[in-house]
């Protein structure tokens, strides 16, 4: 969806929070996406692996962070799909938790995994926090993507291979059999 009073493109999940505080998911300004907090919900909007409450309506335990942390990589693939990018095109993510220890074992095991690499090329910020937005969330991820893959495709050289798996000499030769 673009923003007719701008160029900003717009995406959605169509969770009922969205309305209710009045904000987009991810917003698409010329070659950077920018993702709002993720949570770890499905499609209807139920959250998944919701940490167990103790009597005062606090975390009782943090063991559903591993789950948490993977599904909100889920929910931000869904949203960079929507402007065809990838987490090969995140650049920066930055994780709010509640409790910085568990984040830190739990998000190391899943970065890796869903990045694909033991060492994901992206700015990483784990910072902890008091309360997230449901009592039940014990991790909220922010990610900001860059997805000019005309100026990735001039910076490398003809015949290697992008990350995406764009090959740059194709570029080249449409270029080449053009003049």
């Amino acid at each position: 969806m673009t923003d007719s009073k701008s160029s900003k493109q717009v995406a959605n999940l169509s969770v009922a929070w969205e309305r209710a505080f009045g904000y987009v998911q991810a917003v698409k300004v010329k070659d950077t996406i920018y993702i709002s907090g993720q949570l770890s919900h499905d499609s209807e909007g139920k959250l998944i692996a919701p940490a167990t409450l103790d009597e005062n309506g606090r975390p009782a335990d943090f063991s559903q962070m591993e789950a948490q942390i993977r599904q909100t990589y889920v929910n931000a693939k869904t949203l960079l799909a929507e402007y065809g990018a990838t987490l090969d095109d995140v650049v920066e993510e930055t994780l709010f938790v509640l409790d910085v220890p568990s984040a830190f074992a739990a998000g190391s095991k899943v970065r890796k995994e869903m990045y694909g690499t033991d060492m994901p090329p992206v700015a990483s910020n784990l910072i902890g926090v008091t309360a997230l937005a449901f009592p039940e969330q014990i991790v909220e991820i922010t990610f900001r993507a860059v997805i000019d893959r005309t100026q990735s495709m001039k910076q490398n050289a003809p015949g290697e291979t992008l990350s995406g798996g764009i090959l740059v000499y194709r570029l080249h030769d449409a270029q080449d059999s053009q003049t």
